[in-house]
């Protein structure tokens, strides 16, 4: 929504109270998850590409999930790479250690343990994830390509939050280091 600047009603949910949980959210997400955009016709849409192929549906410009079908298909295919390869690696090392997700380590409404080999496995993930994304940087300036995208959004989401599992992008991750600075720095970043 900041990249391509519209300005849409925001409510925040209280995650850490548990707000997502309560019968007016489920009314709205069922799943007990953020995201979600509320539509005019009262229907949800509670999943970030969901959301995301809407808005760029609407506002077009600037384009973030591509305009050719090859750039698209680029795109969706590096996003799905971070979430997968950098995100959900993340959210295991962090549910899976954190005291306020005890029996909260997955998303959703159903209550899991955690299981603490997750976690270091999530951590091991993420580091390699961070340098699978500096070989991919070493070769072009954004994650799917010439052009800011999704993808490099999803990423900046994960090096952010790798703090909260005390981490941070190795050292010697030049091209990654190179690009965050950059991604980092655009308006949007500090929305």
């Amino acid at each position: 929504m900041a990249e391509k600047g519209l300005d849409i009603e925001t409510v925040q949910v209280d995650l850490a109270a548990g707000e997502q949980f309560g019968d007016a959210y489920r009314m709205i997400n069922p799943d007990c998850v953020v995201p979600a955009l509320q539509l005019d016709d009262g229907s949800c849409l509670s999943e970030v590409l969901a959301i995301c192929h809407y808005l760029e549906a609407l506002h077009p410009e600037p384009a973030l999930l591509g305009n050719e079908d090859e750039e698209c298909a680029r795109i969706l295919m590096w996003n799905t790479k971070v979430e997968q390869q950098g995100l959900w690696p993340m959210a295991d090392a962090f549910r899976n250690t954190a005291k306020g997700f005890v029996d909260r380590a997955t998303t959703g409404p159903v209550a899991y343990p955690q299981i603490p080999a997750l976690a270091e496995r999530g951590r091991k993930r993420v580091e390699q994830f961070f340098y699978r994304l500096d070989g991919r940087l070493a070769a072009v300036e954004y994650i799917a390509g010439d052009s800011y995208s999704l993808a490099d959004i999803s990423a900046m989401v994960v090096v952010d939050f790798a703090d909260w599992i005390k981490m941070s992008l190795p050292e010697d991750a030049q091209h990654t280091r190179r690009w965050y600075e950059s991604v980092s720095s655009r308006p949007s970043a500090a929305a």
